[in-house]
């Protein structure tokens, strides 16, 4: 209901499984997906994206939090979901209640999980060298106790490489040292006579760039989604992908400016001639960067139009003197293609200063996300 209200999110479902297809024909023989659908599927929508990924047969899914992992429950969506971050132990219930996967984020925390009582699934994170979360990979004493604790139910020890998206250099280089630390682990612990857990290492810049080390697992984000991290990623488009989202919104109002005329807040535009300026119901509360303020453009009718003054919590205005036929309702593109024109939504990140990710994940709520 009103998903095409004011803006919307398009998901292209052949497009997506597409992707799907072409990630899981590159698994080596008995790994298998286990998509990331953290920030709300990274802006796409984690529910109806996930409902995808079950219709397609897609059984494990990894998330960032107790709070994205029980809305996919609810849901509907049967099968192993992972949250990758840490749960407060006041609430450790739930992820016996909703049958989730929890992070063993180090070994301390193992102790506290197992104190809940009852026996709760779990993937033990290593650090390998991000430092972020995880035991540190040559505490191989501490890591095998956890094998000892009676309600831990190990499915798998992984890690995160911090330095994927590099292929050369001192980033191949610390890469390589990541996968070794990891390597000797389980080497370790199969001497130790533990040998009943899975593995899983690669995200999206390993998959794109390290699949020759395999596991049992991989967790595709950015790649299942087919976006690039910056404007010089090649990756998707090595591999064959697509893009999934566009990203769209209709104009609310369209008016005549005048030579001297201002634009929104704080007067940051003034036309210097007389102009025609669609004023578009997405603004920095939807998940326009403000920083892009009078420095970016839309898409109107196939042709590219420039924003001008500073971008509002609920609005964006555009300049579309040069396009015909604009009204309330017309259709404005702000990731995706219209005409012979695209806009990427790499492209919108590094005009804004930051990475893909950090865009598409903040966008709102608020929009409908529709299959196409």
């Amino acid at each position: 209901m009103f998903e095409k209200d004011r803006a919307w999110i398009e998901l292209n479902k052949d497009n997506f499984i597409h992707n799907i297809n072409v990630l899981e024909s590159g698994l080596p023989q008995g790994c298998r997906m286990m998509p990331c659908v953290k920030a709300n599927a990274f802006g796409h929508g984690a529910v109806p994206i996930s409902k995808m990924l079950h219709e397609h047969g897609t059984r494990d899914y990894c998330v960032a939090c107790l709070s994205e992992a029980v809305e996919l429950r609810e849901a509907g969506i049967e099968g192993q979901i992972l949250i990758l971050g840490y749960t407060d132990p006041a609430d450790l219930s739930a992820l016996y209640e909703y049958d989730l996967s929890q992070t063993v984020v180090d070994c301390a925390y193992g102790k506290v999980l197992n104190a809940f009582g009852k026996p709760l699934r779990v993937h033990v994170a290593i650090d390998t060298g991000m430092r972020r979360i995880g035991e540190r990979s040559e505490h191989v004493d501490e890591i095998a106790g956890l094998w000892s604790l009676d309600n831990l139910n190990i499915d798998s020890i992984y890690t995160h490489l911090s330095s994927a998206d590099e292929t050369e250099g001192e980033g191949r280089e610390f890469t390589l040292k990541q996968i070794e630390a990891y390597d000797r682990l389980v080497n370790e612990l199969h001497s130790r006579g533990i040998t009943d857990f899975r593995t899983h290492v690669l995200a999206s810049s390993g998959i794109a760039n390290y699949s020759e080390h395999g596991y049992d697992y991989i967790r595709p984000g950015a790649l299942i989604y087919g976006i690039e991290g910056k404007p010089s990623d090649d990756s998707p488009k090595r591999l064959g992908l697509r893009h999934v989202l566009e990203l769209k919104a209709k104009v609310s109002t369209v008016r005549k400016l005048y030579p001297g005329d201002c634009v929104s807040y704080s007067r940051t535009f003034k036309a210097d001639h007389e102009m025609l300026c669609a004023s578009v119901g997405f603004g920095y509360a939807d998940g326009m960067p403000r920083e892009l303020s009078n420095r970016w453009n839309a898409l109107v009718n196939g042709k590219v139009c420039p924003m001008i003054g500073t971008i509002c919590m609920d609005f964006l205005m555009l300049d579309v003197s040069e396009v015909p036929d604009v009204h309330p309702g017309t259709e404005v593109v702000l990731i995706g293609k219209s005409g012979n024109e695209t806009i990427r939504a790499c492209d919108m990140a590094f005009a804004a200063g930051v990475n893909t990710n950090a865009v598409l994940s903040q966008l709102s709520h608020r929009l409908g996300r529709i299959v196409v």
